[in-house]
């Protein structure tokens, strides 16, 4: 039998690798970014055609490279980061591994001008899945000019599953945001198909932050700082009053490095304990500054995701600086936040030696010593007189409390209870709610009947670059449904009318959970654009658990429900009706 093993080809490793770095044209956006950041550029331009799928060019006036750095850049783990192991936990460039260039090669065309300021003539250099066709001196300005042209042309299997160009485009802002946020010192700009996105000149991190999310969010943004002998932490937090119902705004940076932490975005929420409603989320920009050797950068190929050597402790001292933060803008209870005198709390490590405190006690105290005794007289009330007598008179005896004639009776204002032949029914009124808006929209959508309510005073709502694109790619299946949304330009939009069965109150909040809902569920592979723009707007309008319903509502809900095709599900597959049987119930009063 043959030998079966055999090593792969450059090429095809590359390819593969490039899976893992370049998933989409956003990590062609992040991974020059962070190049000319790491080259000490001063201003860096981003320009992309069509999402990134046609062009993302990246050019920055950062230090250049000379001719064999330029070669060498697309080899395989080629860096000048790292020389050595050990160096990888003492790192402060973003990139390191050398794996982002040749993983482009392999699947794009690049185009490739860059001088230093000690050459005459600079570096021109074009590779196509990694076969270089041109290499030859150029006059080009100081820095790097990347042109990453029809990427994934090669493997169009990957290219086939790229989403729409709203969605890239949103990917490819996020990831723009990221390395524009660590750096308000750098000016940035973002163009698409020629049209300004961002025009970002140096600021600081307050005006940086206003830049990019627009100019309310400078109401509410909330000083945050501590120093401690672990770690670092700076930046902003939000207003409780200004949280909402979806994520967008929550950020955190590590050295500079953007990353997701849940356990770090738990401490922040306990921070908002007692004074946040249930289920809003608050905006924050938090910048921690830690020494190298204590965390571990290098877990995951995107890099988003660090291993802290001290989590709990970091836990604590985030938490407290949120709880401080909110303490000294008069958002909780007055408390004395002064740092004056305050002392630095040592973290403890497993070489500290704890000694356990002594406490000297008296076992011969008795706090009564030298306390005169006394007694206790029973004093008349100057009020037991017949003047106040019959005073019951004057009230009423409490009415009885009357057994509803309706056989629904509403529960925390949450469940309908109903009985039914076979027991006793519960149903959750936000789902029965949101599956009967469901089929409603998908039918809107077939019949092309919408009924809108027009709005006397049309709203225009600023919205944040992504959330802008997510809407726009949702508008033609909002006109379906019967939503007058219209593009004002500018990241805003113009709601003139609504679908008659949402509620008119408060037209921002429900596009904008609308648009979270919709962004939560681009994941489902399976569900087409209509039906997802369907379930969001179903969600939005939805019933709030909370809200009170009459006999009228709640039977009227009941009827509607069981008209619907699927009564026991949300669209989203949770259980809507509970019905326990007659028998489960006789079990609890059982002799």
């Amino acid at each position: 039998m043959s030998d079966v093993i055999q090593v792969l080809s450059d090429a095809v490793a590359n390819q593969i690798a490039a899976g893992e770095v370049i998933q989409r044209p956003a990590s062609v956006v992040k991974e020059l970014m962070e190049n000319a950041v790491d080259a000490d550029a001063t201003t860096i331009r981003v320009i992309v055609k069509d999402a990134g799928k046609t062009m993302v060019q990246v050019v920055d006036n950062g230090t250049g490279m000379s001719e064999t750095d330029a070669s060498l850049c697309f080899e395989r783990h080629a860096t000048s980061k790292i020389t050595r192991a050990e160096d990888l936990f003492s790192i402060q460039t973003r990139g390191f591994r050398g794996e982002a260039l040749a993983s482009m090669a392999a699947v794009s065309e690049i185009t490739l001008k860059t001088r230093r300021s000690e050459d005459e003539l600079g570096t021109h250099l074009r590779i196509v899945g990694t076969r270089h066709e041109i290499k030859e001196p150029v006059q080009t300005p100081i820095g790097t000019n990347f042109q990453v042209k029809n990427l994934f042309f090669n493997i169009p299997a990957r290219r086939k599953f790229l989403k729409s160009d709203q969605t890239e485009l949103r990917h490819i802002i996020n990831e723009f945001n990221h390395v524009a946020l660590t750096h308000p010192e750098i000016e940035f700009s973002l163009t698409h198909n020629q049209s300004e996105i961002f025009q970002l000149p140096p600021s600081n991190l307050r005006q940086r932050i206003i830049g990019i999310f627009g100019k309310s969010v400078n109401s509410y943004l909330i000083p945050l700082e501590s120093d401690t002998t672990l770690i670092n932490i700076a930046g902003f937090i939000g207003k409780p009053e200004h949280a909402r119902r979806k994520y967008g705004e929550q950020f955190f940076f590590v050295n500079n490095r953007f990353i997701r932490h849940p356990y770090f975005h738990k401490a922040v929420m306990n921070g908002y304990d007692q004074i946040l409603a249930p289920d809003y989320i608050p905006s924050y920009f938090i910048y921690f500054n830690i020494d190298p050797s204590k965390i571990d950068v290098n877990i995951h190929p995107s890099k988003t995701e660090i291993k802290f050597e001290d989590e709990r402790s970091i836990w604590q001292i985030l938490l407290a600086s949120v709880k401080e933060a909110i303490g000294r803008n008069n958002l909780s209870p007055s408390l004395d936040f002064s740092k004056e005198g305050v002392i630095d709390i040592p973290i403890l490590t497993k070489d500290t030696d704890i000694k356990q405190p002594s406490i000297d006690t008296n076992p011969a105290f008795n706090p009564f010593d030298g306390e005169e005794s006394y007694s206790r007289e029973k004093r008349s009330s100057p009020y037991l007189d017949d003047r106040f007598s019959g005073w019951e008179q004057l009230f009423e005896p409490a009415a009885q409390v009357q057994v509803p004639t309706n056989k629904n009776l509403q529960i925390k204002n949450k469940y309908i209870l109903s009985p039914v032949k076979s027991g006793l029914m519960l149903v959750d009124q936000r789902r029965a709610h949101e599956r009967i808006l469901f089929e409603r929209m998908m039918e809107a959508q077939e019949q092309k009947q919408p009924l809108s309510q027009q709005s006397l005073f049309p709203e225009t709502i600023s919205l944040n670059a992504v959330d802008y694109q997510v809407c726009l790619e949702m508008m033609e299946d909002l006109d379906r449904l019967g939503f007058d949304i219209r593009d004002f330009g500018n990241n805003s939009i113009v709601v003139h009318g609504l679908p008659a069965e949402m509620e008119t109150v408060s037209a921002v909040n429900k596009i904008e959970m609308m648009i979270e809902q919709y962004k939560a569920l681009q994941g489902e592979v399976s569900t087409g654009i209509p039906e997802r723009v369907a379930r969001s707007a179903a969600r939005a309008s939805a019933i709030d658990y909370g809200k009170q319903l009459s006999d009228i509502e709640m039977q009227e809900i009941i009827d509607q429900l069981f008209a619907c095709s699927n009564p026991n599900y949300s669209p989203s597959g949770k259980l809507i009706v509970k019905i326990v049987e007659l028998e489960e119930l006789e079990k609890y009063f059982k002799e």
